[in-house]
């Protein structure tokens, strides 16, 4: 909430929002974006803790089917980021940040956030589920963080040095943030890229690819630990 404060104030008076508007309501979706992507760090730890402590290997050991226990962890962590989702709306709020759309498309904002993080969720599930200890989670993590800062949140594309504003453009984060950008009426979605034409389009593929990837990965994954 702090860091979405400082960004605001610190870079709302120097950016320049495409087509003109508050600078807080270009930022805000994209911080929805990053904290839906940024679970990945947490669903990940927690799964890897989870087998370094055994409790994966108690689990495995009673009577129950394996992907019960990998589902009843998605649901958790989805529970946990739709309590996070609200409280970074909240703070957006009283930061001064505001929705236009109507109620379906507000909804279908929310929506497609909470979709970006079931995916990332799964993502993160599977990384815990192969990563050795907490060494390898900061390795796993470093090669992330590009994925989850190179993005249209703080500025467009446009604006960033070519190759930079090619990965930003095509980074399936971007897809998200324009998307919700448009459905939240706030400003900052340009009208002349691929990605921005169809930006409700890849904010539901991109997704829906890693979740066909990386469900049934992590079920395989989890029935076939060492014991």
């Amino acid at each position: 909430i702090i860091s979405v404060a400082l960004s605001g104030f610190l870079f709302g008076g120097a950016m320049q929002v495409p087509g003109g508007g508050s600078y807080m309501e270009f930022l805000l979706p994209g911080m929805f974006v990053m904290t839906m992507a940024f679970g990945i760090g947490e669903t990940m730890t927690g799964v890897s803790m989870d087998a370094q402590r055994g409790v994966t290997d108690r689990f495995r050991s009673m009577p129950m089917s394996s992907s019960a226990v990998v589902l009843g962890r998605s649901v958790t962590d989805m529970l946990y980021s739709i309590v996070g989702l609200a409280v970074m709306i909240g703070a957006g709020v009283a930061l001064g940040w505001r929705w236009h759309g109507g109620l379906a498309e507000t909804g279908a904002a929310i929506g497609l956030l909470l979709l970006l993080r079931f995916a990332m969720l799964w993502l993160g599930i599977f990384l815990g589920l192969i990563v050795p200890g907490p060494n390898a989670l900061n390795a796993v993590w470093t090669f992330l963080f590009p994925f989850t800062m190179v993005t249209a949140a703080f500025a467009p594309p446009e604006t960033m040095p070519a190759s930079l504003g090619l990965f930003a453009e095509w980074n399936p984060l971007t897809a998200t943030i324009y998307a919700t950008r448009d459905l939240f009426g706030n400003p900052g979605v340009p009208s002349s890229s691929f990605v921005a034409e169809n930006a409700a389009l890849l904010a539901v593929l991109w997704p829906t690819i890693l979740l066909a990837i990386f469900i049934p990965l992590s079920i395989h994954r989890y029935r076939h630990l060492s014991r």
